[in-house]
């Protein structure tokens, strides 16, 4: 083994890396954040490319580590495509950055509209509490109530690329 990957491989980085099967790996990011990464490491039969490959992970989360979690997932996708990790897909991780960005999607509308919360909470058949709690990114919304919330406004969910 070469000087570089020795050095490469003793490396300890904040992000941690573990093959769940052998399509998924779970990677918790510096702050604690727990992604699915959906790849092929583990499928190696060698211990020695699945540990490099999770190395590998594990230094492209830290290196794209960021509280903005949108440009972090596109610059970690880039940079395992560069570094030839065969990523399939990756979850938006398990933290509000979600729900944030809807809640302040509907506020934004709402307010375009010059509707009242509680107007809104109303003609969508939910509490106005929740409406706000929606809104801050403090709850998490089912499909149900974020269709009703939708119609309301005069749109509708769609799934749309990052």
């Amino acid at each position: 083994m070469n000087k570089e990957l020795k050095k490469f491989l003793g490396t300890e980085f904040k992000t941690k890396a573990k093959v769940i099967d052998s399509k998924v790996v779970e990677v918790i990011a510096p702050d604690g954040e727990m992604f699915q990464v959906l790849c092929q490491v583990g499928k190696y039969i060698s211990q020695e490319t699945r540990n490099y490959e999770l190395h590998i992970i594990e230094a492209i989360f830290d290196k794209n580590y960021s509280n903005d979690k949108e440009l972090m997932i596109n610059n970690i996708w880039r940079d395992a495509i560069l570094n030839g990790i065969s990523f399939m897909g990756m979850s938006s991780g398990d933290r509000q950055c979600e729900r944030t960005r809807i809640g302040n999607r509907i506020r934004q509308i709402r307010n375009e509209r010059d509707i009242e919360a509680r107007d809104l909470a109303k003609l969508a058949d939910i509490d106005a509490a929740n409406l706000s709690r929606i809104e801050n990114g403090k709850y998490s919304v089912g499909i149900d109530i974020l269709s009703k919330i939708a119609a309301s406004l005069g749109k509708k969910i769609d799934l749309v690329d990052i």
